[in-house]
């Protein structure tokens, strides 16, 4: 039998920027980002004046969008190394 090197069974640190209640407080902030996007998207589409700025909602639903997905993945896959052990 082999001692082992390191006998501390530690738990992996996690920052507090990256935790369980910071990320979904950052998704309900993304939530409500989106929300905001779409709106401005249907107000550039009702006036004529506006239409040709219609690309800084869109922009603004796509990056809140990218980073929701980037976050709810990482939740999942933390969920799932979890499970797994």
């Amino acid at each position: 039998m082999q001692l082992d090197q390191n006998p501390f069974f530690r738990k992996v640190i996690i920052p507090w920027y990256d935790s369980k209640t910071a990320c979904l407080l950052v998704l309900g902030f993304l939530v409500l980002v989106s929300f905001f996007g779409f709106l401005g998207i249907s107000v550039a589409v009702e006036n004529a004046e506006t239409f040709p700025a219609i690309w800084v909602p869109l922009l603004l639903v796509s990056a809140s969008t990218g980073v929701a997905v980037s976050i709810l993945m990482r939740l999942v896959n933390r969920r799932i190394r979890r499970s797994s052990r």
